[in-house]
């Protein structure tokens, strides 16, 4: 059962609207980018899709927000690929950061094993909503009773201290038209300024995207096995795989152009000779 699909395998060609079609059709979901997927959550029903029974729904966290959540479902993710000797590394630290190439190019990976098991034939009797929703649950379950318990426990505090609160109550209704005069008016220009937070994310999500498809078509040309071994092609690589912290990647990659031209020429200098 082990795998190991390579970066130049056709699966890496699929582009992200293919991807999105593939996930919200199988799983009943409606994203519409690819970085959506990054909690990992989707990744882990994927394979419970594909291997019922093997991934314990209970511990994916769909509405996993912050980095911390996001680890755990890819725990849950690598622990399957454990158990089912899937010789894939996670490379969790790039995913929960939600970079939509590092995130596409993983989800053409998982597409690319699903699709090579029992000939990517889509389980009819899989209900996805279900499967969320049994996870969901059983943690809404687990924090209703921290919940609860909080509740108690602020409630014993207030009883114990009914001098105090009767004084707030009657100190109230004096204050009250003045803070809420002052509210009515902090409301209004905190909601013009997520209108126009939202409008601002909307526009550079517009243009991050642009540019993703540009480097993405860049990629694509880089790859084809007519062009992939020429310096150009190989210096452009190095600067699109280079990490973030790599400052260096243009000056190497200027580097080694220098370098293919120079030794072009000596051999073009052997040849005359």
């Amino acid at each position: 059962m082990a795998t190991n699909i390579g970066m130049m395998d056709s699966a890496y060609f699929v582009g992200r609207n293919e991807i999105l079609t593939w996930i919200n059709n199988r799983l009943q979901l409606n994203l519409s980018r690819v970085e959506e997927a990054a909690s990992g959550a989707v990744q882990c029903q994927m394979m419970d899709m594909t291997y019922p029974g093997v991934v314990p729904m209970h511990k994916v966290n769909f509405d996993a927000k912050t980095e911390y959540d996001m680890i755990q479902n890819y725990k849950v993710l690598q622990d399957v690929f454990n158990k089912l000797k899937i010789e894939k590394h996670i490379e969790v630290n790039k995913l929960v950061k939600g970079r939509p190439l590092d995130n596409l190019e993983f989800l053409q990976w998982l597409k690319r094993y699903c699709d090579s098991i029992n000939g990517g034939i889509m389980n009819e009797n899989y209900n996805p909503v279900e499967r969320r929703s049994k996870g969901g649950k059983e943690r809404s379950s687990k924090g209703g009773q921290k919940i609860s318990k909080s509740l108690q426990t602020n409630n014993m505090h207030n009883t114990g201290s009914g001098d105090t609160i009767g004084h707030h109550k009657t100190s109230g209704p004096r204050q009250g038209k003045t803070h809420g005069a002052n509210s009515s008016q902090e409301v209004l220009a905190l909601s013009k300024e997520i209108t126009d937070l939202k409008l601002s994310v909307d526009l550079l999500e517009k243009e991050r995207d642009f540019y993703f498809a540009k480097l993405r078509d860049i990629e694509i040309l880089c790859q084809t096995p007519e062009l992939e071994n020429l310096p150009m092609a190989v210096g452009i690589k190095k600067i699109l795989y280079a990490a973030d912290a790599k400052e260096s990647a243009l000056a190497e990659a200027q580097e080694y152009l220098s370098q293919s031209m120079n030794d072009g020429e000596n051999e073009a200098e052997d040849q005359e000779d």
